[in-house]
């Protein structure tokens, strides 16, 4: 029998994927107390996460007897957002642009994807490379956007919500390309729902995401607000 949703195997790996991404941040704010150190760490967890999400589409790739190259090219939000995530921390500076585009997307899909993997059943095993390589890189690119908070790599602003809009323009061109030109049949959901069954094609997904970040950033930008009035009556 196949891994089910919810199942032995699938609750299994949520309480150990809970129990690392406890660890991981407890430690991590305890040890690494320098600038140095935090730097270290969030190097350190990007090029595991671009470790990762190499491996997973590499065993894509190899999936099948005929090698298909053309799947190192991711064609959903998490598979390229992990990689996304992890060159923007790998290459580029604190609280660079790429992140403020990046960092929801991978938190959300990385913390949906944990518990609710919709591919869990593909094969008789759980350990089946593509199965446990695309858990864990949801999981591992959620973590690691709570160490950019955690450590203060990124500062939420409304100054720099239109890179929101450039972000999804950029994966609707790739998914575009994949589907016109490498003959994809469903990239980052733009013929068929991300959930069967349910409307959210990237055409529901884009406006309720753009929603949500708004709201994100509106409460950041009127705490702050709150803040510094506070301050100025001290």
């Amino acid at each position: 029998m196949n891994p089910q949703l919810w199942g032995k195997e699938h609750l299994i790996y949520i309480a150990v994927s809970i129990a690392v991404a406890f660890s991981v941040c407890f430690f991590a704010k305890r040890y690494a107390g320098s600038e140095k150190a935090q730097q270290a760490v969030i190097k350190i967890s990007a090029g595991l996460l671009f470790a990762i999400i190499l491996t997973n589409r590499l065993a894509l790739v190899f999936e099948y007897d005929n090698a298909r190259w053309n799947e190192l090219i991711p064609d959903s939000f998490c598979s390229a957002s992990s990689y996304v995530l992890s060159l923007a921390l790998l290459l580029g500076k604190k609280n660079n642009n790429v992140l403020h585009f990046i960092w929801l997307v991978a938190l959300a899909g990385g913390t949906i994807t944990t518990f609710y993997p919709d591919f869990i059943g593909q094969h008789p095993s759980f350990l089946y490379p593509p199965t446990i390589l695309g858990m864990v890189h949801h999981t591992w690119s959620a973590i690691v956007v709570v160490l950019v908070f955690l450590f203060g790599w990124l500062k939420l602003t409304y100054k720099k919500w239109y890179y929101t809009l450039f972000g999804f323009a950029a994966y609707l061109s790739l998914g575009a390309f994949l589907m016109c030109v490498l003959d994809y049949g469903n990239p980052f959901y733009m013929k068929e729902p991300a959930i069967g069954g349910t409307p959210f094609t990237v055409w529901v997904i884009a406006p309720i995401y753009i929603a949500v970040y708004s709201v994100i950033l509106l409460t950041v930008e009127l705490v702050r607000r709150h803040a510094e009035k506070k301050d100025i009556r001290r």
